[in-house]
């Protein structure tokens, strides 16, 4: 929650923001521009939170809009934040983000987020309580529960929300919407969604010895709201998806992006149940390891959603991963590539079938020789994925409500409770208690209400995680 003092030194800022309005007015620059000049005063004040990696493409999107100004970085890792800084030398660099909000959150109108998933929630939900638009990388959150507080935190904030699953802003998921509600493949009942990941180390027990910090970098801000942990290698910038404490798996890094398809479609919201089988690791004859802070290598999980407005009764969806596939439709043929290779969407309806690859791309009706033309329903987004960037930024600079996104927080909180709803029950069947296996081969049932599995109660402990002592996430519903 905000602090007493940062909400007066806002109230403070809005009432002399105010007085100096009602004294004189300015012409914007954009007026004296003409057409298609933005004014730096025009811009949108972003402050990115993780500048590395994906967070470097992420501002660099923002910033290319034309219509966004990155003036604040943070980044708990001075090497991961060099190019950043190379690009952008007039923003102000900080390593705690909380301290950049504190100081800053006058002169800041958007924040995005990308970092591990363990810290999304905390740092979004920050950013929001002192009213500004967020932007937050896939998953969106780490745990359950985060993912409705921040459903419900983006409606109570009055704030621009979008998740960084750009293939929500693709044509293909607009085709498919399209396709099946013109009835081409009747009554979607069944879908698959399978990937490749990971592709990091997963299976494993923790490493042994003592690995010395890099100097660049900030360990205990990294760890944020995680348990202390010694410093290991080779688990910065990549391979934490492959920890619990850290990551969220397979389903965290492509999860957002394959089973936004079927929620688009079908209208889906939250589990019924879920059930899910894993891949084991043996270390020696007939000895299973065990390993539960890693991710396991494979899972398949199958996930129970009710009725929907678009379907006529439940739905069941499958999620694979690990190389693990649904079996090939009939209507393929024997070297019609199945997906995209790794990764895939098969929609199964009463009438026929619709396959799609990562992102919603190359959508198709099978057999592939079936050529159907429907009228367009829904309007594209310029550049697609690309384009989900500067439309984040467009609606932020309209206001709350004023411009639709591809995926705000009302759509991407549910998504990503499925997902993680999906991760209690492969946790849950890798959890080995006094020797035993007891969560393997249940169907988890949710009490969506209360957010608490009601038939095995161990995994409840996966819904809402103990956050580090001083990095409490705290929200009231």
């Amino acid at each position: 929650m905000e602090n007493n003092s940062n909400k007066t030194s806002r109230r403070g800022f809005i009432k002399s923001a105010a007085t100096a309005a009602a004294a004189f007015m300015i012409v914007p620059r954009h007026v004296l521009g003409g057409n298609g000049f933005t004014a730096p005063s025009d811009k949108l004040q972003v402050a990115g939170i993780g500048v590395g990696g994906k967070g470097f493409s992420d501002i660099n999107a923002f910033h290319d809009s034309g219509k966004a100004d990155l003036a604040f970085l943070c980044d708990v890792d001075d090497r991961r934040a060099a190019g950043a800084l190379k690009r952008y030398p007039k923003a102000k660099y900080y390593k705690d983000y909380r301290e950049m909000l504190d100081k800053e959150h006058k002169r800041i109108e958007a924040v995005s987020v990308s970092t591990p998933d363990h810290q999304h929630a905390i740092q979004a939900l920050a950013a929001m309580q002192l009213g500004k638009h967020v932007y937050v990388q896939k998953p969106l959150t780490h745990d359950v529960w985060e993912a409705r507080a921040l459903t419900h935190a983006a409606k109570k904030y009055r704030v621009v929300t979008q998740m960084g699953n750009q293939g929500a802003s693709n044509d293909g998921p607009r085709f498919v919407r399209e396709w099946y509600e013109a009835g081409l493949i009747g009554d979607v009942h069944t879908v698959y969604c399978w990937t490749d990941r990971p592709v990091w180390p997963s299976g494993i027990a923790w490493p042994t010895g003592k690995a010395e910090i890099p100097k660049e970098l900030d360990w205990d801000l990294w760890l944020g709201t995680a348990p202390h942990k010694e410093y290991v290698d080779k688990l910065v910038p990549f391979n934490w998806r492959g920890w619990w404490d850290y990551g969220t798996g397979a389903l965290g890094d492509m999860g957002c992006h394959l089973l936004e398809v079927p929620f688009s479609t079908l209208g889906l919201t939250y589990v019924q149940d879920v059930q899910a089988t894993v891949g084991s690791v043996y270390v020696d004859e007939f000895k299973r390891g065990y390993f539960p802070e890693s991710c396991p290598p494979s899972s398949h999980a199958t996930l129970t959603f009710p009725k929907t407005p678009r379907t006529n009764g439940p739905v069941t969806l499958h999620w694979m991963d690990g190389g693990i596939q649904p079996a090939r439709p009939d209507e393929l043929g024997p070297n019609e590539i199945f997906g995209d290779g790794g990764n895939g969407i098969l929609l199964v309806g009463t009438k026929g079938k619709i396959l799609a690859d990562t992102y919603g791309q190359n959508a198709r009706l099978l057999p592939t020789s079936r050529k159907e033309q429907v009228v367009q329903k829904y309007a594209r987004v310029q550049g697609q994925e690309g384009g989900h960037y500067a439309q984040w930024v467009e609606a932020c600079q309209a206001g709350y409500g004023k411009k639709e996104v591809s995926s705000p927080f009302e759509i991407a909180g549910p998504l990503t409770e499925a997902l993680l709803m999906a991760n209690l029950a492969i946790r849950g069947a890798d959890l080995r208690i006094d020797g035993k296996y007891p969560g393997r081969n249940l169907k988890l049932l949710w009490d969506n209400d209360n957010m608490r599995v009601t038939n095995f109660d161990n995994v409840n402990q996966y819904v809402k995680r103990n956050y580090r002592q001083g990095w409490e996430m705290k929200y009231n519903f």
